[in-house]
């Protein structure tokens, strides 16, 4: 029995980056065996194990064949008789078939160390295709590893456009694309992400039914995610959201997100840029009316931090333009109203006599006079 570490743990150690999570495989074992050495076993589909201590994942060496359409279509084989270089051919890319012996000695059968140094994205086989949720890994993967140079590779690009004219991208589920999407927000280019699946023709009909990848929207996204790094509250789904600014990707915003799969808070942040896209870019600070008018449709008397969002989404239009020290300024002073108008109480109004639809009124008015006043004031 021997131990290897695979995957992303060995590349990133290799491109000086921190990692994040360790996975193993081991050659020459029965699950059997590593039951006795008290590992727990995890998955139906093919002999995964957790170490008693660790908890990090250990897989047996495993062979893979296409047996059906998708990414779920394979038989998996796993045997004391497969070999490491087996195990790492069915791998996606070669920078993720790189293995390290408990001596610390690079195991590399495919050339990954290479595609490292030449920064390049590179499938491994020809048994890359079978597997169509490849193209969107290998799609994240640009965006993750753009800010290092890397792109992909002339042949993989050919193998993931035939791929996308092949229809098997039809195959995968919602929650698969929303997964691999959704990581790649965290990254430096996300824009990279969909503009990859784009290019290859493998976005709009395929894998985000009727998304339009406009240049103006990636652009937007592009920035949100740089923004994201000096700014941590713009979080993930406020990075997803600036798509949505002036002209939305999509025509039914809840359709398309119930359609992927795309959680809740996604789907609301996204709704908040679109229907808010004429504040977001203006650079003149609203009127009284404007602004109460505002609070009420993002229902800020009930959801504060709605508007907190939305400030940050302006902020984020008119970073590093002329604009921007103004609308820092006037975020303030809308945060300084909005906060003193949520502070008329409705108790001292009853006080007064209002009850009923008179009272509702009497709140709304109230709130609207201190806006008016809060607005007037210099910082």
């Amino acid at each position: 029995m021997q131990t290897y570490l695979v995957g992303g743990a060995v590349r990133d150690k290799l491109l000086g980056l921190a990692v994040k999570e360790r996975d193993w495989v081991v050659v020459g074992a029965t699950p059997q065996q590593m039951l006795d050495q008290g590992f727990q076993q995890v998955g139906k589909d093919f002999p995964v194990f957790l170490h008693p201590l660790t908890r990090e994942e250990y897989a047996l060496a495993r062979t893979e064949r296409k047996n059906g359409k998708g990414y779920k279509g394979f038989d998996v084989f796993a045997s004391p008789d497969v070999t490491l270089e087996d195990d790492l051919v069915r791998r996606d890319l070669t920078i993720n078939a790189i293995a390290e012996d408990e001596h610390g000695r690079l195991i590399d059968p495919y050339g990954g160390q290479r595609d490292i140094e030449q920064k390049k994205l590179r499938h491994v086989s020809p048994a890359f295709e079978e597997d169509p949720l490849r193209v969107l890994r290998v799609a994240r993967f640009a965006a993750r590893f753009k800010h290092l140079g890397f792109t992909i590779a002339d042949e993989t690009h050919e193998l993931l456009v035939k791929i996308a004219h092949s229809g098997e991208l039809e195959a995968l589920t919602a929650e698969r694309v929303w997964l691999e999407w959704e990581k790649s927000l965290g990254t430096g280019n996300p824009d990279v992400f969909l503009s990859t699946l784009a290019d290859i023709g493998g976005l709009k009909n395929q894998v985000l039914k009727q998304f339009k990848a406009k240049s103006s929207n990636l652009n937007r996204l592009h920035k949100a995610a740089q923004f994201s790094v000096s700014h941590t509250e713009l979080t993930k789904p406020l990075i997803f959201a600036s798509l949505f600014i002036d002209e939305s990707p999509v025509e039914n915003i809840p359709g398309f997100c119930k359609v992927l799969a795309i959680p809740n808070e996604y789907r609301d942040a996204a709704v908040l840029a679109e229907r808010n896209s004429d504040f977001i870019l203006s650079t003149k600070l609203p009127s009284a009316e404007q602004f109460a008018e505002a609070l009420q449709s993002i229902d800020y008397w009930r959801r504060p931090e709605k508007l907190q969002q939305l400030l940050l989404l302006r902020q984020l239009e008119h970073e590093a333009t002329e604009f921007s020290e103004r609308i820092v300024k006037q975020n303030q002073q809308l945060t300084q109203a909005a906060i003193k108008a949520s502070e008329v109480s409705p108790q001292a109004l009853i006080s007064e006599g209002f009850t009923g639809k008179q009272l509702g009124l009497a709140i709304k008015e109230k709130r609207l006079e201190t806006l008016t006043h809060q607005l007037k004031q210099t910082l």
